[in-house]
């Protein structure tokens, strides 16, 4: 099998050696998509390959990828970011792959790792996706009767595990991206819209929910699927405590209490608001609700750590410090255990 190296970069100087270093000798094509870079990127990449090409960025890293993929000419096509990096073990993993690869494999996952340490916007360390993709695919006809085309894509789940090391975060690009995309088509998939989401809880400043209550305002009562819904009076919860919004805060978190489901983060936000007013105890039994009764929908830690130290600064402002200890200690021990093995599988 004959792999191609398809990546979209900008201003990656800093890195893009790096990433070509691990993975240049098993390719055996690279092609580098430039969407404007103003640095040393274009000339560290000639150095690695003469397939480089402009593609004028449009706020669409699929029409991006879609151009480079479109250069390719190999049987696999291969898609890496600029801040990966695969280290000599897996390097070995991917070359036995190459060898071994079974033509009717259409995608190849492997494991993308150290996603907590770099503050990335998921609640995973290590999980698996998509990177190898069959250029061309084959449909085959299948079963002696009643036969019909195979339309799900087959899946082999590598062991292969590759480094992502940023030296930046994206969340700021991602949620002009977002607005953008909003103000152009009015709404968003579901898939952007639940990243959106994801991304505020795990990643997003006060100044982002504000700006997003607008649109998630706007789709709260659209949703006919119950997750989607609890996500965006999650979102409309927290902004309503932010802006000390009683009446807006009462109406989305009804409509997450009357789900039966409310998520942690719904319940947390309910703990911080009645914290700020000083009426601790009612605080108090909205935390403990969060770390004890209840499950986290877009941010593990609205289940596990921030409700802990939440009890604990309100005992301790009621000076009980009994209680204050035992949630602190509780706090400590889940921050020693916060999900640097924490794993999961990409979806498909």
């Amino acid at each position: 099998m004959t792999f191609s190296l398809c990546m979209i970069v900008k201003n990656e100087e800093a890195v893009l050696a790096r990433c070509l270093d691990s993975i240049r000798d098993i390719m055996d094509e690279i092609i580098i998509v430039d969407t404007g870079s103003s640095d040393r990127t274009k000339e560290i990449a000639s150095k690695y390959t003469d397939r480089i090409y402009d593609f004028p960025w449009i706020d669409d890293f699929a029409a991006a990828r879609n151009f480079a993929f479109s250069k390719a000419s190999g049987d696999y096509i291969y898609s890496a970011d600029a801040d990966e990096l695969i280290d000599e073990e897996n390097r070995e993993k991917f070359k036995i792959l190459k060898d071994a690869l079974l033509p009717e494999i259409d995608i190849v996952q492997m494991i993308y790792t150290n996603q907590l340490q770099y503050n990335t916007t998921y609640n995973y360390d290590k999980e698996l996706r998509p990177k190898l993709y069959r250029r061309l695919r084959t449909f085959v006809w299948e079963d002696p009767l009643h036969e019909s085309v195979r339309l799900s894509p087959l899946i082999y789940d590598s062991d292969i595990e590759i480094q992502h090391l940023p030296t930046s975060p994206h969340q700021g690009r991602d949620f002009q991206l977002l607005q953008k995309v909003i103000k152009k088509d009015g709404i968003l998939s579901d898939k952007l819209h639940r990243m959106y989401c994801r991304e505020l809880f795990i990643a997003g400043s006060d100044r982002d929910f504000l700006e997003a209550e607008p649109y998630f305002s706007s789709t709260l009562d659209r949703h006919d699927d119950m997750e989607l819904l609890l996500m965006d009076a999650c979102v409309l919860i927290k902004c309503a405590r932010l802006r000390d919004d009683a009446e807006a805060l009462l109406y989305s978190s009804a409509k997450a209490l009357a789900s039966g489901k409310a998520p942690s983060e719904a319940v947390f936000e309910l703990g911080e608001f009645y914290r700020a007013r000083k009426n601790y105890r009612e605080a108090i039994m909205w935390y403990y609700n969060a770390a004890f009764e209840t499950e986290s929908l877009l941010n593990r830690h609205y289940h596990e750590s921030f409700p802990l130290i939440g009890l604990h600064i309100s005992y301790v402002i009621l000076g009980d410090l009994d209680n204050a200890s035992k949630y602190r200690d509780m706090y400590s021990s889940s921050r020693q255990g916060s999900g640097l093995t924490n794993s999961k599988k990409a979806s498909l």
